[in-house]
């Protein structure tokens, strides 16, 4: 690296060959004198970065006459230059893949031997000007610092004289230091965005190599596209990093699981044979009876675990994991104050980064042994397996904990749904049973009762006959019999015993996956939270800078607080208010519209058209309703997440926990507000003949149907239920990535066929590249959630909800499983207790859907009413004049004017029918509610308190009955625990042994006067050890610090340990602590 002094300098300028010029520091003044060890330093610190050091006839052709003190700094500077060469440089650069296992396979390094454990990619963006082609002398990106310093100016140089000089510019910027780099042998230079990237890269990558980890790059340099940059972990960062984060592995010891004996050994081993046809096939299930004990990572006790194989010790999944936990904690100072790989993708620096799939889905030929991408597509993720138990196991091993906790939690919902299913069948079997014994629906369906009905509308309408209505009665006693209490109970009692359910089955996958006693990973802030606390920081340093009488001392700001947020907040708020305000016009408008159709099919000459103004009127409101929702959910789900972006959470975990609840929120209000209008308040405020409420010039409000409004509630519930299954659930998650992939497809095809000729086949991390990148489970639960929500909720109204929901997710699982194998880019293996603020979610609709279900059965159904009837006002204690005590009387003169039917005077009608508990118009109390209507309101109210408490008490006894860790589970873990007691006191005693019996060879072969020289005595590195030979210079007493351990960089350590000599192992690279 040579260093020259600027001739003059303004700002950051451009030369004219093109190369550009970037502010690096202002900490160099013209009246500074320049200390060599500080730019020994600052060179050492730019050669970490993969930089080498540029001649002196790049800048100035011209020679000049160094000074003494300047000859000195130049040898220094290029011995410290000579520290890192090309040809040490650990970023291997390849043309072409030479081993047969990474060309076929695409997972290794060059080298057929280093796995390729993840990829970052970034893009080479097509510039937006041609400019001048770049000096044949630069073979590669390189650094100068140009200082208008102590140096001697240059002689001849001028603006004018052509490529390769500097022009001469005002004078100014006094103490600026310049870089100028340039692009290898390239016919165009990037923009200044991109150099800029390229030397965040560069120091990311740098620091990258530091913290342990092996990097690849691909030769040829594009001009545009995406470029791929490999990196693998060798096994001393492997053990490193795994003792940090506490990675539970296999110890050599195992045990074989107990088995129950007797009776209930017998029923397993049935069991167990009826339920081999729907087990997966993986390979190694037959080992599930023997358990290794596991231990937290350690590498001063490698030898007490099953280590076969360095390679293969840590599966894929961790190892991707391992190196995301470097990505996310590599430092980026000199550059960008950055923190993390999500930072640098956020800013542009890196397109994506992921770990890779473990080759093709496809199985090709006949395998040997497939890999676990292909088993989990034939055993897990293909419709013909709908009937299979799924390989959880193996989903978390490849995927992860917080992905297998997902699926396990979907499976156990699913099997569960089994029994609701089968009682809501048999529910819905006893009303078709005995609709026909139904007496309150024969009376209605009874022409000689003649029950002459008051007009739907006013003027246009006519009376009516109440046995026209016979259909709506029957399809109503199929949902409304006393059969759906019984049902509502069973539903609510269910939900606790699925919550249960999944309790236990968590706490048994805990224990099989290792999970007992993690500890949660500590969190680096969001990039927004970065960017914003910055910004905050720098407004901050110029106030201090403006008020002088401010003390230098000041803390500076290390969070941001309410205040900052305090705008985000207020948005929030209103936004959600709006949006409330949005669904609920949106649902009055169905209304609006529901009521004017109904008053235009009523003035319809067709009888027909009139008979089954109900069924359309209904129908058409339902899907425009189930349309509406389906838009507004997706414009909700992109308001959630840029409301959550304004509140500027810290983390990742409060950002998702935010954000589930604002899209729950919004989504749970536009799913069910148009059911709880029908459910809680149709027909509600509608008046009486006489004494209408209107809306809309002169538009009556909406009633119930004559059989009531649980039929309705009923065709809501069903059409949305399975409109938003069918449409949003499944067209959707098909449809719309099948169309993603064509479109980028037909994109990528012209591009694809120039670059065909000459190009190798296109190996693993382009063909994941080009999937779909994984934005976390976030929709997948609340799909599920809202789902839940039908199932539960409004339950007594559809009883066969469970079974529509039972068939969604057989097909939901398939499909989910498809779309994470073949369609997603692998995403990073996380580790998760449980499911997070989901189950709290799930157990507060479980206990809100036992006072909806109180309130359905109560005052929408006709339950109540018809237990009143048949034990208080029936005289034969049956249900026989049923449907006549609960129509009341209007005389037909009380009409207001303009209301009455066009036809009155023709016919001789006096009075008519409604349905209501009122006086007739003959009593002294006319149109008055009558006391039958207050015992039946006190009935309902009772009912409620009633059904809520005994379900609530059922609920306590079910789940105070179920323990929440199964007794095999706690037995198993008292027995590994004292299993690991055991091995690690025989080890201490093997070491005690070992070490006495030293003591006393060493007591009877060394004379009596013997002393330690330095280099005499020291351990020796076990053949698994990660820690290299300590340099003996030290011991004598010459008071080398000891340096101190850290996880994020060892760039303290190169210059005080020798290179380690190299063991049996080529590829592994030994970390000094």
């Amino acid at each position: 690296m040579a260093l020259r002094r600027s001739p003059s300098s303004t700002c950051a300028g451009s030369w004219t060959n093109g190369v550009s010029f970037r502010r690096v520091a202002t900490a160099i003044s013209e009246s500074s004198s320049i200390h060599s060890d500080g730019l020994y330093h600052l060179t050492k610190d730019m050669s970490g970065m993969g930089l080498d050091p540029m001649s002196h006839s790049i800048l100035e052709p011209a020679p000049y006459k160094q000074q003494p003190w300047a000859e000195e700094l130049e040898t220094l500077l290029q011995r410290n230059s000579m520290q890192i060469t090309p040809s040490e440089d650990k970023i291997p650069v390849v043309e072409s893949l030479s081993s047969p296992r990474g060309s076929a396979e695409g997972l290794y390094f060059s080298d057929g031997k280093r796995k390729v454990d993840y990829v970052l990619v970034f893009h080479h963006r097509r510039p937006a000007s041609i400019r001048s082609r770049a000096s044949a002398t630069v073979s590669h990106d390189r650094l100068s610092i140009v200082s208008n310093g102590n140096f001697a100016p240059s002689v001849g140089s001028d603006p004018t004289a052509g490529r390769g000089s500097i022009p001469r510019v005002g004078a100014g910027c006094v103490g600026e230091v310049f870089m100028e780099l340039g692009r290898a042998g390239g016919n165009e230079l990037t923009e200044p965005a991109d150099h800029e990237m390229h030397l965040v890269r560069q120091e990311f990558e740098a620091n990258l190599l530091e913290a342990g980890l092996e990097i690849e790059r691909d030769r040829e340099v594009k001009a545009h596209g995406p470029s791929f940059t490999r990196l693998h972990a060798p096994w001393p960062v492997l053990c490193r990093e795994a003792e940090f984060l506490k990675i539970k592995v296999p110890t050599k010891t195992s045990y074989e699981l107990k088995e129950e004996s007797g009776f209930g050994s017998t029923m397993n081993t049935v069991w167990r044979k009826m339920n081999q046809p729907f087990q997966p096939k993986v390979p190694h299930q037959d080992q599930e009876r023997t358990k290794f004990l596991t231990h937290c990572f350690s590498r001063e006790k490698l030898h007490l675990y099953n280590i076969t194989s360095k390679d293969t010790f840590f599966d894929n999944a961790t190892r991707g994991r391992i190196v995301y936990e470097i990505l996310r904690r590599t430092v980026c100072v000199r550059t960008c104050q950055t923190i993390g790989i999500s930072t640098l993708i956020a800013k542009g620096v890196y397109d994506a980064s992921f770990p890779l799939h473990d080759g093709d889905y496809k199985v090709i030929g006949h395998l040997e042994e497939k890999s676990d991408r292909q088993v989990l597509h034939d055993e897990w993720a293909k419709y013909s397996a709908f009937y299979k138990y799924q390989p959880i196991d193996l989903v978390r091993k490849y995927f992860g904990e917080k992905i297998g906790l997902y699926f396990a939690w979907l499976g156990v919902y699913t099997q569960l749904l089994i029994p609701a299913s089968i009682v809501g069948i048999i529910v819905f079997g006893y009303g078709v049973a005995t609709v026909d014994t139904n007496i309150p629906s024969l009376e209605m369906c009874d022409e000689r009762l003649n029950f002459t009905m008051c007009p739907l509308c006013d003027g246009a309408c006519d009376f009516w006959k109440l046995s026209t209505a016979c259909g709506t009665a029957r399809a109503s006693h199929l949902f409304d019999n006393p059969a759906t209490v019984f049902f509502a109970i069973f539903m609510s009692l269910w939900a606790v015993l699925f919550l249960e359910q999944w309790k236990r089955r968590q706490n048994s996958l805990s224990l099989s996956w290792d999970l007992t006693g993690i500890e949660d990973d500590e969190e680096h802030p969001r990039p927004k939270y970065e960017t914003i606390l910055l910004q905050k920081r720098q407004r901050d340093q110029k106030n201090q800078k403006k008020k002088k009488k401010k003390k230098k001392n000041e803390s500076t700001i290390e969070k941001l607080t309410w205040k900052d947020r305090l705008p985000g907040y207020f948005i929030n708020v209103s936004s959600i208010l709006f949006m409330f305000g949005l669904t609920f016009s949106a649902v009055f408008g169905v209304i609006v519209y529901r009521i004017t159709v109904s008053a235009l099919i009523a003035m319809s000459p067709d009888p027909e058209t009139k008979s089954n103004v109900r069924v359309t009127v209904t129908a058409t409101a339902v899907l425009i309703n189930l349309v509406v929702i389906l838009i507004l959910d997706e414009i909700y789900g992109t308001v959630a997440l840029w409301l959550t972006e304004l509140e500027i959470p810290k983390t990742e975990s409060n950002f998702e926990e935010r954000l589930i609840l604002k899209a729950f929120l919004l989504k749970f209000m536009n799913a069910y507000a148009p059911i709880f209008y029908v459910a809680f308040f149709k027909g509600r405020f509608a008046g009486r003949p006489g004494d209408y409420v209107y809306v809309f010039q002169g538009h009556r409000m909406e009633e119930c149907a004559p059989g009531g409004c649980l039929i309705e509630l009923c065709i809501q519930l069903s059409i949305i239920m399975l409109g938003k299954q069918l449409i949003q659930n499944n067209i959707f998650e098909i449809g719309i990535p099948k169309l993603k992939k064509l479109v980028r497809a037909l994109k990528d095809k012209g591009s694809a066929e120039k670059e065909m000729e000459g190009e190798r086949p296109p190996q693993q991390w382009n063909l994941d590249y080009a999937l779909a990148p994984f934005d976390g489970l976030t929709p997948e639960y609340m799909e599920m959630i809202i789902q839940f929500g039908f199932v539960s909720l409004f339950v007594a109204s559809f009883p066969l909800a469970p079974l529509f929901a039972l068939l969604n997710n057989v097909i939901e699982i398939r499909l989910d499983a498809k779309k994470f194998v073949t369609e997603l880019r692998r995403p990073v293996a996380v580790r998760a207790k449980d499911i997070g603020v989901w189950y709290n979610i799930l157990s507060g609709m479980g206990k809100f859907s036992v006072i909806i279900n109180a309130f359905v059965i109560s005052f929408t159904s006709d339950f109540i009413p018809r237990l009143v009837y048949q034990y208080t006002f029936s005289q034969t204690g049956t249900m026989h004049g049923f449907i006549d005590h609960t129509l009341s009387y209007f005389n037909v003169s009380n009409f207001k004017p303009g209301s009455a039917p066009l036809n009155l005077q023709q016919g001789n009608i006096s009075v008519c029918r409604y349905k209501d508990y009122r006086e007739p118009p003959w009593s002294p109390d006319a149109y008055m509610v009558t006391k039958q209507y207050w015992c039946v309101l006190a009935a309902r109210l009772a009912f409620v308190i009633l059904f809520q408490n005994l379900v609530m008490f059922l609920s306590l006894v079910v789940a105070w009955g179920i323990p929440d860790v199964p007794k095999a589970v706690v037995e198993q873990f008292k027995r590994e625990k004292k299993l690991l007691v055991e091995v690690f006191l025989r080890e201490e005693k093997e070491k005690f042994q070992l070490i006495q019996s030293l003591f006393s060879k060493d007591a009877n072969l060394r004379p009596a006067s013997h002393t330690l020289h330095p280099g005499q005595g020291l351990p020796i590195p076990g053949r698994y050890s990660t820690l290299p030979p300590l340099p003996t210079q030290g011991l004598a007493g010459e008071g080398v610090p000891r340096a101190r351990c850290r996880a994020a960089s060892f760039s303290q350590f190169t210059g005080q340990i020798p290179p380690t000599p190299r063991n049996e192992n080529e590829n592994s690279k030994h970390t000094a602590v």
